[in-house]
């Protein structure tokens, strides 16, 4: 069966500007377009547009997901595949969190109590998904199954009190970056001092630090473009300026 924008859209759920976007950067081409010069979508362009709203729905960027959909080595039937996991580690987040909130409403009306601990091991378990979603593929290929577990673990584990500090530590991270990536010197004192916290942030989810390990993740956030975004944010090239300090903290520069 053929579609034209407009019933595709439609269809699935989004805009009629939307489909014609993924036309205009390479994402989803129509079949074709008929002598009235309207775009028409046909079997093949349904199943791209559903692999693509799955990957949204997991957060890639369109720019990934194009790379993705668009490879030569692109298996759909793998990626539904890959997908139906994701979905089912997501159910699984999600009724983590709703036993979490009914329980925390069975606390608020004195039908139970529930320990401190317990009223963040929804939110920590989300973190770990979540970065097994963004990151895992890579992250596991790089490091290895064991230490990736291992970290998830040491996450799962941590205090409330671990918990706030890390996250002041990300955030110390985060401005004093800015800050060094003005001054232009990825070996000034401000960039060390980056290096440095970002060294003792690791330490929260690492099972164990290495410089080796550092210089490579540092590495990572310029080699794929979804961490390089992270950190380019709002200032452009940060990515690469927080590498370059990363690796003459741990004395890995060539």
């Amino acid at each position: 069966m053929e579609y034209v924008v407009r019933k595709l859209a439609q269809m699935a759920g989004v805009s009629s500007r939307t489909l014609r976007y993924y036309d205009e950067i390479g994402l989803l081409k129509p079949a074709r377009i008929n002598t009235s010069g309207y775009r028409i979508y046909g079997e093949t362009e349904v199943d791209r547009l559903q692999q693509i709203l799955f990957y949204r729905e997991l957060g890639v960027s369109l720019d990934s997901i194009r790379d993705i959909v668009t490879s030569p080595s692109f298996d759909g039937a793998q990626a539904l595949r890959e997908h139906h996991e994701k979905l089912l580690e997501k159910r699984e987040q999600l009724d983590r969190l709703i036993s979490n909130v009914e329980r925390t409403i069975e606390v608020s009306e004195g039908r139970f109590q529930m320990m401190d601990k317990e009223k963040f091991e929804g939110f920590k378990q989300k973190l770990v998904d979540d970065n097994e979603a963004k990151y895992g593929k890579e992250v596991r290929e790089k490091y290895g199954e064991e230490t990736v577990n291992k970290s998830n673990q040491k996450v799962r584990g941590m205090s409330q009190e671990q918990h706030d500090e890390v996250t002041k530590l990300a955030t110390a991270v985060t401005e004093t970056l800015q800050a060094a990536f003005e001054t232009g010197d990825p070996a000034g004192e401000l960039a060390q001092k980056a290096a440095d916290l970002h060294r003792q942030w690791l330490c929260y989810y690492w099972d164990s630090y290495s410089k080796e390990a550092h210089a490579g993740l540092s590495q990572m956030y310029v080699d794929d473009p979804r961490l390089t975004a992270h950190y380019d944010e709002k200032q452009p090239g940060t990515a690469a300026f927080l590498r370059d300090a990363v690796h003459i903290y741990t004395g890995s520069v060539k």
